[in-house]
């Protein structure tokens, strides 16, 4: 056989292929059958998992921790039970996160950068600046219907994260939880002039130990932050929408920080936490109907839903 006859038997056998996967695609359709996609993402200090059809399915929360990182399928195995599915029905599964390359049973990581701009867009369309504080680090994000423009981070310091707040936190003898509900009832924000964390817990420790009332330390705490996460997100240009996300999304006297700060009111999308995760799937879906759309099936892990073996 020549190698043109060949060439012409492979393109032949494509063609097939991309119609059987289309037509498979229509039958689906007209049975009403529903495509489950899951976005995985894994943080410094929690990890998230949503699953989507045409809608949110479902959405978990668990701690990372040193053990649970390797632990992936762990969370993901309690978001299957609560959406009543099995793994065997997802048809695609996105990692994100810092600890995306521990998610064996992934078919792709993508950067929680790119996540957090389709997640948030799906919930707060007009959304131009997102402000994510997390556990180690803060990013600002300047997006456009959903794709990423510009973005900055701060991972190498952990003052204006979510780690400044709980070091403050357990200086005061405060619940983390707590923080945003006790700043509401300072008379003003005590100045905290360190910018690293380690000296700035001095310097609330000696302030609390002068008198200084608790509530004002906390506003002071939020006040620092705030400014820091300024002077990161202000490199981009501001421009509103502007929402937060993150687990400082959820401390109320940081959010009004923020706000006072940016001379703008801040979006808090319902669950902050969960955006990254939200935006992974999401990815997932359209990679996924894309595919089908084209006339091929995406390529998927050939590993189960199992623990990562190395812990990187």
């Amino acid at each position: 056989m020549s190698p043109r006859s060949t060439l012409r038997g492979i393109i032949r056998i494509e063609r097939q292929a991309k119609v059987k996967i289309q037509a498979e695609a229509r039958r689906r359709s007209a049975m009403g059958d529903i495509r489950y996609y899951a976005g995985v993402d894994i943080g410094s200090t929690m990890t998230k998992v949503v699953i989507v059809s045409d809608r949110i399915e479902t959405a978990l929360i668990g701690p990372t921790g040193p053990e649970h990182r390797k632990l992936a399928n762990k969370v993901m195995e309690d978001a299957l039970s609560q959406a009543n599915l099995k793994f065997e029905e997802l048809s695609y599964v996105v990692a994100t996160g810092y600890g995306r390359i521990n998610v064996p049973f992934a078919d792709r990581q993508i950067t929680e950068i790119t996540c957090h701009a389709k997640g948030l867009h799906s919930i707060l369309p007009t959304v131009k600046t997102i402000i994510d504080i997390g556990g180690q680090d803060s990013k600002g994000i300047r997006i456009k219907d959903g794709k990423v423009i510009n973005f900055v981070m701060n991972d190498k310091c952990a003052a204006g994260t979510g780690r400044f707040l709980e070091v403050v936190a357990d200086s005061l003898g405060v619940a983390l939880e707590k923080l945003g509900e006790v700043s509401q009832h300072a008379s003003r924000a005590t100045p905290i002039s360190s910018t690293c964390t380690v000296f700035a817990e001095h310097e609330v420790v000696n302030q609390l130990a002068n008198g200084e009332p608790v509530a004002n330390l906390v506003a002071g705490v939020h006040e620092s932050i705030a400014t820091r996460v300024y002077s990161l997100v202000r490199k981009l240009q501001i421009e509103k929408d502007i929402a937060v996300t993150g687990g400082g999304a959820k401390n109320i006297g940081l959010v009004k920080a923020l706000e006072a700060k940016f001379g703008s009111p801040v979006l808090v999308p319902p669950e902050p936490l969960i955006t990254g995760a939200l935006g992974a799937a999401l990815l997932g879906k359209e990679k996924c109907e894309k595919a089908i759309l084209d006339g091929y099936s995406p390529t998927r892990s050939k590993e189960g839903l199992r623990e990562a073996k190395l812990f990187l």
